[in-house]
């Protein structure tokens, strides 16, 4: 009965009509032969055109392709210093010096897919199979909001149980659960492409940021990748963001998981989907790009067998780029990458992480590892106190704020304000305001010791006289027992 109703779901969910209606004569917008040609073309970009092309970055301008091919093909270590500058400069520039913080919550672990690189893939028999129920995703929401979290990504298999209607109810469950001062502000949607209808379903119930990775643009590599599955279908998954715009849900996730192919080709190909969703979305392209690197995983040998694997310098530069092609885009960082990747590469335009992540079906009620309930294993497994606090010591105040989702700044109004340089001016007093939340509630000792100054610090540094008043009013009203202040 379970294996009829899993080949129902693969012919009937893929619908040609959404994917066509966004093609360019029949085409997608993954061009191979221009990629390529490109990265041939500026092979060996002159010092003038790369500066140039860091300037037009640092206005805050979205990059054409060939500029994003020049940086990628830069051999000059003194000028991917300047970029590495440039990243942070920009990073800063937009969205200040704040970077928030989330957690991965893994609720079904059953897929109908086969990708060779997953440790969730339909055919692995050591992978322990479990979809949470809500009374034991009431406990896993309870036990993160303990520890302080305020918005979660909510990840879930590719199956007929985890439609849109199971989705709905997980994310009503998140927002109404309460443990003292703490509640989870925003839920985040990590699952399989959907259609514009089932979309809408998850609009109303106040989805936050729709999140689909493409895992790799290059068309033989995906089809390898793969082999079966409603995943094998290449363009119902390109187009997911898409049909998600237009089901109204404005703020989207996309991403690459390099290591699948060259990381070269992948940073062009998130550059022309992020093109591609501008032209066709009147300027909102993604809300956040992701760049995970693949990692062990119970019984996928294929990892170990890839030659597309990246070492850390080459992250770094790929991290730069990214930040350089697409400005005023968030950048996200995820806990697959170590404590010491992490602490390099957040000062290139990192603008979120996850933190104190457990990515095991039911992993944060018990406080236990468990990889055959895993994706894959977890480079970085500090808490979420621990990372805030080494957040701390680099001069980074940690966010918890929803303030823009709850407060409508979604699609193109966000984009309006990053694209100009605006949103900083609400992203930083937020951050302050959440980061004391946190110290009061929820933060240890030493944690509240480093932290403490850096609110000082950005209190002190906040620009208009009026903002800084009314923060610091809502500090002392925070300090009283008030909670949830913003502006």
């Amino acid at each position: 009965m379970q294996a009829a109703k899993v080949q129902e779901m693969i012919k009937n969910v893929i619908k040609p009509e959404q994917i066509e209606r966004y093609m360019n004569k029949g085409k997608d917008f993954i061009d191979e032969a221009y990629i390529d040609g490109l990265l041939l073309l500026k092979k060996r970009p002159e010092k003038e055109e790369i500066r140039a092309i860091i300037t037009k970055s640092l206005d805050l301008q979205r990059l054409e392709p060939e500029e994003t091919a020049a940086l990628l093909n830069c051999r000059d270590e003194d000028l991917w210093q300047e970029m590495y500058t440039a990243g942070l400069t920009i990073k800063e520039k937009v969205y200040g010096r704040r970077i928030v913080t989330f957690a991965p919550l893994y609720i079904s672990n059953h897929c109908v897919n086969s990708c060779v690189y997953c440790g969730f893939r339909h055919e692995n028999k050591e992978s322990i199979r479990q979809q949470l129920n809500m009374d034991e995703l009431g406990e896993e929401i309870k036990a993160l909001v303990s520890k302080g979290h305020k918005r979660l990504i909510m990840v879930y298999g590719e199956h007929p149980d985890s439609g849109a209607e199971y989705i709905a109810e997980t994310l009503k469950l998140a927002y109404s659960t309460k443990v003292g001062n703490g509640e989870i502000r925003r839920a985040n949607v990590n699952a399989a492409p959907m259609s514009i209808e089932d979309l809408r379903i998850l609009k109303e119930v106040g989805i936050g940021t729709f999140q689909v990775f493409q895992e790799t643009y290059h068309h033989r590599t995906y089809q390898k990748m793969h082999p079966r599955g409603v995943k094998a279908n290449y363009g119902w998954r390109l187009y997911a963001s898409h049909r998600a715009q237009e089901a109204g849900v404005d703020d989207v996730g996309i991403g690459a998981l390099f290591g699948l192919y060259d990381w070269k080709f992948e940073v062009m190909g998130l550059l022309a989907h992020t093109i591609d969703l501008e032209k066709k979305f009147g300027g909102v392209g993604p809300h956040t790009i992701s760049f995970p690197r693949i990692e062990p995983a119970v019984n996928t040998p294929f990892i170990e067998k890839s030659s597309y694997k990246i070492d850390d310098d080459t992250f770094k530069k790929l991290v730069t780029v990214i930040r350089l092609s697409v400005p005023y885009t968030g950048m996200i960082l995820t806990a697959r990458e170590t404590a010491r990747v992490r602490q390099e590469v957040i000062p290139v335009g990192i603008s979120q992480i996850d933190a104190g992540s457990n990515i095991g079906i039911g992993g944060y009620a018990k406080d236990a590892l468990d990889y055959n309930r895993q994706q894959f294993i977890l480079g970085d497994n500090r808490s979420l106190d621990e990372a805030v606090q080494d957040l701390a010591r680099m001069g980074k105040i940690t966010s918890f704020c929803t303030a823009d989702y709850r407060c409508g700044r979604t699609g193109n109004c966000f984009m309006g304000m990053a694209k100009s340089a605006k949103i900083h001016n609400l992203c930083m007093p937020n951050a302050v305001l959440t980061f004391k939340e946190y110290l009061l509630d929820y933060a240890s000792e030493e944690t509240i010791k480093v932290g403490a100054p850096l609110i000082e610090k950005e209190l002190a540094a906040l620009e208009n006289p009026a903002v800084k008043e009314k923060c610091l009013e809502y500090l002392h009203r925070i300090e009283a027992g008030e909670r949830d202040l913003f502006f």
